[in-house]
């Protein structure tokens, strides 16, 4: 019986872990991708205007 005992946590994390990975390659894409790149583009044009805006200050 140690051998059973002995298994089970790894097989537990190993469903999870599967879980897991299912639940994020299913969200990845579909309707909710376009509205999650606009965000991330957004951002990204901040980030890129913050530092345009410092390196003109600088100079």
């Amino acid at each position: 019986m140690d051998y059973v005992s002995a298994l089970v946590p790894p097989v537990v994390m190993a469903a999870f872990f599967i879980g897991v990975v299912r639940v994020i390659v299913k969200t990845q894409g579909g309707a909710a991708k376009t509205k999650e790149d606009a965000a991330v583009d957004a951002a990204m044009a901040r980030t890129e205007g913050a530092q345009q805006a410092s390196a003109r200050s600088e100079a």
